[in-house]
């Protein structure tokens, strides 16, 4: 119920609006409980609405109005109040027009309630309704900057990185103008976009981009090993290959790393050292939600991770090795490590060939270049065969011509111990 002394005021106010809810205002502590005062405000409101004072004093006392609204430092009030507000400002057609600034602050204002009630969809939503191109309000590029980052930053919180990615395009057009004089904006930018390539698996382009934020001045020293150690689970989960390799090796430079809990993993993913199961769940524990997702075959983006990352490893110990030895190795049957072998050398991510009929994979040495197709070497299926041909036939040749020089030198010790 309205309070009966606002009720005396806002009779009062019709005589002098301006000067008369401007006292009520600024009196309204004095006789309005804080359990009442959203009742009261809103009262305030709909007198003010219904009065038709005009633009001029209807902007004026909604000045006052949202002054005492913020003042009041109550997040309830804030949606509360502020929504009945826009919705007075909105069902009036001959104001509405006039009143996009103060519209505006309000939603603002109940988009940074939301957000201390960590109701982020509600405060992106009440955020995307603030006309940032109507013709009746100037907004600059840093306020339009301003409110893109907080919607998508908001949208992440509910990891929806589709509309995230969408405002974030949006603030690709006015960043290079806001940037230079604004670092903090600039890092919740560059933030916000290594968050998206992350939520879309988009692993190695997020591996650099969280790295990048760690050497940030602007940020604290645990935020910087926090955003590290993000690059280094991204960079893990990234596709096995060349391009993996060369994030793993900028990661495991980084002296920082060292004291880090993933440093484990970097370490012998670096060095091409086969995982444990144990070791691949106790990184597991420390992932998110997006990053345990599964792909279309069924299985997480770390198992798929591991499975290229042990590939690459056999690469590295076999020269060559039957697909149902492989797949014991990588805990897959034959023909799914076939497959993925397969895979692996047609994105020119694995050097080597297969012979499907004696059901065999030949390992080249060296690195794949990483481009389409080039990881087929030129020889075909029994290259590995004919170079140990090569090798026996060498060796052959080589115990012949010191048979040759025993007989030459010693011929009574080699008639009597080599069998003719």
């Amino acid at each position: 119920m309205v309070s009966l002394k606002v009720q005396e005021g806002l009779a009062k106010a019709q005589e002098n609006p301006v000067i008369g809810y401007k006292s009520l205002l600024s009196s309204l502590d004095d006789f309005s409980p804080p359990e009442a005062r959203s009742t009261d405000l809103k009262a305030i409101t709909d007198n003010l609405f219904a009065a038709s004072h005009g633009v001029v004093t209807t902007k004026a006392v909604l000045s006052d109005l949202i002054s005492v609204l913020k003042n009041s430092q109550n997040y309830e009030s804030w949606i509360d109040v502020g929504t009945h507000i826009v919705r007075a400002i909105s069902s009036t057609p001959s104001l509405s027009s006039s009143l996009v600034d103060q519209a505006s602050a309000l939603r603002e204002l109940i988009a940074t309630a939301h957000e201390s009630n960590e109701d982020f969809l509600a405060a992106a939503k009440i955020l995307a309704e603030i006309p940032l191109d109507s013709s009746q309000r100037r907004v600059s590029d840093r306020e339009k900057a301003q409110i893109w980052i907080r919607i998508v930053r908001n949208h992440l919180e509910e990891d929806d990185s589709t509309t995230a990615e969408t405002y974030l395009n949006k603030l690709k057009n006015v960043m290079h103008k806001v940037g230079d004089t604004d670092p903090e904006m600039m890092l919740h930018f560059k933030l916000s976009a290594a968050r998206i390539q992350d939520s879309n698996r988009q692993f190695l382009q997020a591996a650099s981009s969280y790295h990048d934020i760690s050497f940030s001045p602007s940020i604290a020293e645990e935020e910087r090993l926090h955003t590290l150690s993000m690059a280094i689970k991204c960079a893990v989960l990234a596709p096995a290959g060349p391009l993996r390799s060369r994030a793993l090796g900028r990661l495991h430079k980084d002296e920082r790393s060292a004291g880090l809990e993933e440093y484990g993993i970097l370490e012998k993913m670096f060095f091409d050292r086969l995982l444990s199961s144990d070791e691949v769940e106790k990184f597991a524990q420390s992932l998110a939600p997006h990053q345990l997702a599964k792909t279309s075959d069924g299985s997480t983006v770390l198992a798929r991770a591991v499975v290229e990352h042990n590939l690459l490893s056999a690469g590295r110990l076999y020269t060559n090795i039957g697909f149902d030895e492989l797949g014991l190795l990588l805990g897959l049957d034959g023909d799914k490590a076939e497959e993925t072998t397969a895979k692996m050398i047609e994105q020119g991510r694995l050097t080597g060939s297969i012979d499907q009929i004696d059901r065999i994979i030949y390992f080249e040495m060296g690195e794949a270049s990483g481009e389409h197709g080039s990881g087929h070497t030129t020889a075909q299926v029994g290259k590995e065969i004919r170079r140990w041909d090569n090798n026996v036939q060498a060796l052959a040749e080589d115990v012949e011509r010191v048979t040759d020089l025993l007989q030459a030198e010693f011929p009574e010790f080699v008639a009597t111990q080599i069998a003719v």
